[in-house]
């Protein structure tokens, strides 16, 4: 209260989430200790899951949701934060506000992002959601919503869980398909980004689209 939030270190923030540690621990040695096994990198410890969590003796499922859920809160407002900030202009703004919903996640998703003739985005929609290996896309589906938001033209967006950035032979083939079905309707594929945890790939930077 006396010292402002940012006065805080990691571990103090989220000893706040817990509340309490346990007879021979404080809430903050038990943070700290959590935090350690996290690298000390709040992106890591976005990925624990509730079970990862409650390993750590005084950590129940109650303290081990609050974590989660302030973390997952963390990633909506980075990707909340993208969409009021940026027009998409280039394929490091896609990324910007991709990569907090899709980034880190260990399955892969495709998504659209739909845009108007001054590249806002009107709406940004999960098409579809696959295992390990890969999605399947309604090609329909996908241009059926550009419609009825009245978009000019489309971002296709998804993430590969593995972190190569290289597009797989399928991945031409459906920015083929979905470049070719807007073209009848007048509706422009403007990029293709692949989005990992820290980087991304550009159908249009590398001239492929």
């Amino acid at each position: 209260m006396n010292k402002g939030k940012a006065a805080l270190s990691d571990a103090e923030l989220v000893a706040i989430l817990i509340g309490s540690g346990s007879l021979n621990e404080s809430a903050v040695s038990l943070s700290q200790r959590i935090l350690g096994k996290a690298e000390n990198n709040l992106n890591v410890l976005g990925k624990f899951t509730v079970p990862q969590l409650m390993e750590f003796k005084g950590i129940g499922e109650a303290k081990a949701i609050s974590i989660v859920a302030a973390m997952e809160l963390g990633r909506r407002r980075r990707a909340g934060e993208a969409l009021e900030k940026h027009k998409v202009t280039s394929s490091t703004s896609v990324f910007e506000l991709m990569q907090p919903v899709i980034g880190e996640l260990p399955h892969e998703e495709f998504w659209i992002i739909y845009m108007d003739n001054s590249n806002k985005v009107l709406q940004k929609v999960q098409l579809s959601k696959g295992g390990i290996t890969g999605t399947l896309v309604d090609v329909r589906l996908a241009f059926k919503n550009a419609l009825q938001l009245g978009a000019v033209g489309l971002i296709l967006v998804h993430n590969h869980p593995s972190g190569t950035l290289k597009p797989s032979h399928a991945d031409k083939q459906l920015t083929q398909k979905l470049v070719k079905a807007g073209e009848s309707l007048d509706i422009k594929v403007l990029d293709h980004v692949i989005v990992t945890e820290k980087s991304y790939f550009s159908f249009a930077d590398e001239g492929i689209l």
